[in-house]
C-alpha cells in the first residue's frame, strides 16, 4: 500500500500485525548479562546462522573459519573431495586444541594438528595418530572431528550447532526464504567489500539500527538525506512491510527526483550504490519488490536472529552481528556487486564503497552511546513508533524461542 494512501486513511501498518501489540519495549534484554546467556543458549544454540557464502570455497580441500564466540567455538566449514559442503567444531580429539589456526585456505591433503600431529581428513575422519601404539584401545571412528549442520540457502552458507535440528533450513527460511529464487546472488558475488569492527554496544543496539530506515534524513543528512524521501515522504516511510513466523522484510522507495552531484551522475550511468538510485530493470523474484511498486530501490530482509540482507537492482548487502558479550558485537558487513568489466565500472563500485563506508560510520557513531544511556537506568522501556515494525517483531521472536526453552526444561 503507497504511502500517501496510509498517511490519508491513517491506518499503520502494526493494523496488520496486533499481536505485535503498541506498547513500549523493556531495556533489560539490551544489558542484562542473565538474557544474554539465555539468548546464547536458547537462541543461537538452535536456529540456523548466516556464516558465509559457497564462493569462499570453491574447490574441493578449500575451507574457511569461523570463530563464534557467541557459540564458544571455532567452526570448520569445507569443501570435500566429492564436492560437499561440511561443517565441523574446530578441535582435534586429543587434548581439544584448535586444528586449524588460520581464516582460510585450501587443504592440499589433511588438516594437521600442530600440537602432537593426528590427522584428519576433509571429511573429519581421523587419518593418522602420532605414536599410535602409546595409546589404549583407541578407536579412530569414534574420534573423528565433531561434526555440525550445514546446508545452503542461495550460495550462503548456514550452520546449526543444535546437534538434532528442530528444522531443516528451509523450514526454518520458510516462504522469505523461497521467495528469491532467481535473484542473481552468485552473479553479483564476483566482487565484495568487507569491513567489520567491535563495536560496544549490545548486538540489537546495532541490529536495530539497520531495521528501520525514518533515522535516515537526520542521521545521514551529510550523505545520504533524500535518497529514500522526498517532499511527499518526508521521513522516508517504507513502501510494504511483510512479516513471516520468524523472518521480515521492509520495502523502500526510492527519489527519482533527486539531482545527483556530478559525480554520482557519473557513477549512475556506470553502476549503482549508496547514493544512487536506478529504477529497477531486472524482471524480480516474487520476494524481491512484493508489491511490484515502481518506486521501488530496495528491499530489507531481516533473517532471524543475526542476519539482515539488503537487496536491490545490481546490489546487495549483507549486515550480520555476532553477539560477544551482553555489550559487545562484532558487526560484519559486506556488500557484492557482480565483476567490473571496465574501468568505469570499477569507478562506479569504489566510488560506492566509499559512501557506504560513510554511512556505516554514520551509523555506527550513535550505537555506544545508546547502550551507555541504556545501561544507566535511567528508563526501563523504550518506545516505538510504525516505521519500527522489524524491531518489535524481533522482540516477540526472541521471547518466543526463550519462553519455549524455559518450559523444555
Amino acid at each position: 500500500m503507497a504511502t500517501a494512501l496510509r498517511a490519508s486513511n491513517e491506518k499503520k501498518w502494526h493494523d496488520q500485525y496486533p499481536e505485535l501489540g503498541t506498547g513500549p519495549i523493556p531495556i533489560e534484554p539490551y544489558v542484562s548479562r542473565e538474557y544474554f546467556e539465555k539468548e546464547r543458549a536458547l537462541i543461537f544454540r538452535k536456529v540456523w546462522l548466516n556464516v558465509g557464502r559457497v564462493e569462499q570455497i570453491p574447490n574441493p580441500g578449500d575451507y574457511f573459519v569461523k570463530d563464534l564466540a557467541v557459540l564458544q567455538t571455532s567452526i570448520l566449514i569445507v569443501r570435500g573431495k566429492d564436492g560437499a559442503i561440511r561443517a565441523f567444531h574446530n578441535m582435534c580429539a586429543h587434548r581439544g586444541n584448535k586444528l586449524v589456526a588460520d581464516s582460510g585456505g585450501t587443504c592440499r591433503g589433511l588438516f594437521t594438528c600442530k600440537f602432537h600431529g593426528w590427522a584428519y581428513a576433509l571429511d573429519g575422519s581421523l587419518s593418522h595418530i602420532a605414536d599410535e601404539a602409546s595409546f589404549f584401545d583407541l578407536n579412530k571412528a569414534d574420534l573423528g572431528m565433531t561434526p555440525i549442520a550445514v546446508d545452503t540457502w542461495e550460495g550462503f552458507v548456514f550452520i546449526n550447532v543444535d546437534p538434532h535440528p528442530a528444522e531443516s533450513l528451509r523450514d526454518y527460511l520458510g516462504e522469505i526464504g523461497t521467495g528469491f529464487g532467481g535473484y542473481p546472488f552468485g552473479e553479483l558475488s564476483a566482487e565484495l567489500f568487507f569491513w567489520q569492527t567491535e563495536i560496544k554496544a549490545n548486538w540489537k543496539v546495532v541490529k536495530d539500527a539497520f531495521q528501520e530506515v525514518w533515522h535516515i534524513p537526520t542521521l545521514h543528512h551529510k550523505t545520504i538525506p533524500n535518497v529514500f524521501s522526498d517532499a511527499v515522504n518526508k521521513y522516508g516511510h517504507a513502501l510494504n512491510f511483510t512479516l513471516y513466523p520468524r523472518h521480515g522484510r521492509i520495502s523502500l522507495g526510492g527519489n527519482y527526483e533527486r539531482k545527483p552531484t556530478t559525480v554520482e551522475s557519473f557513477a549512475l550511468r556506470y553502476g549503482s550504490g549508496a547514493t544512487v538510485i536506478k529504477h529497477a530493470s531486472i524482471n524480480p523474484p516474487k520476494g524481491v519488490n512484493p508489491t511490484r511498486d515502481p518506486r521501488w530501490a530496495t528491499d530489507g530482509n531481516a533473517l532471524f536472529p543475526n542476519c539482515l540482507m539488503y537487496v536491490s537492482e545490481r546490489s546487495y548487502l549483507t549486515h550480520i552481528f555476532w553477539p560477544l558479550a551482553e555489550n559487545r558485537t562484532l558487526w560484519e558487513a559486506r556488500f557484492y556487486y557482480p565483476k567490473a568489466k571496465t574501468l568505469a565500472e570499477r569507478f562506479s563500485q569504489e566510488y560506492a564503497k566509499v559512501i557506504l563506508r560513510d554511512i556505516n560510520m554514520e551509523d555506527g557513531s550513535t550505537l555506544e552511546r545508546t547502550q551507555t544511556m541504556l545501561a544507566s537506568g535511567a528508563k526501563t522501556e523504550i518506545v516505538l513508533q510504525d516505521q519500527e515494525l522489524l524491531i518489535r517483531q524481533h522482540h516477540k521472536v526472541a521471547e518466543e524461542y526463550i519462553s519455549a526453552g524455559r518450559q523444555d526444561r
